[in-house]
């Protein structure tokens, strides 16, 4: 085992040059691997407070609003103040789905699942940036409409 972690070790030692030297790799980064650039500046949070359409199925809602002071941790959720089913008559939001009420065994619990209690693992918010390359993404509905129309 020792002989076979050197015999690779010496391998990868020897073909690094090779791909480094490689100077056709695609990236989106506009300065030297040497130099460390300064990031550019977050852009602002999207807050219309519109939902906007699901680009797939089983897509998670992206978050219309504002969420960058929010407490989401072990011990609170700052979500569920307004997602909760019990406030959603008082906020107007959406209701979290019942599906965050189940635990891995399709049991319902009564308070959220602790696999589904932290929101931004899978929503997101939306940042008013320009995207790094262009989204030739198709929605499923036009791809469905553009093969009934040319029947």
């Amino acid at each position: 085992m020792r002989i076979l972690f050197i015999i690779c070790s010496v391998l990868c030692l020897l073909l690094q040059p090779t791909y480094a030297d490689n100077k056709d790799i695609f990236t989106l980064r506009q300065t030297p691997l040497e130099v460390v650039p300064e990031p550019p500046r977050m852009m602002p949070q999207d807050n219309k407070d519109q939902r906007k359409v699901r680009n797939y199925p089983e897509q998670p809602p992206v978050i219309p609003h504002k969420t960058e002071h929010y407490q989401v941790d072990a011990k609170v959720n700052q979500c569920m103040n307004c997602h909760a089913r019990r406030a959603i008559d008082e906020s107007n939001a959406p209701a979290v789905s019942i599906t965050h009420y189940m635990d891995r065994d399709n049991q319902f619990l009564a308070s959220v699942s602790p696999r589904r209690y932290f929101c931004n693992q899978c929503h997101v918010s939306q940042h008013e940036a320009k995207p790094l390359v262009e989204n030739e993404f198709i929605d499923v509905e036009d791809i469905i409409k553009y093969l009934k129309d040319k029947k």
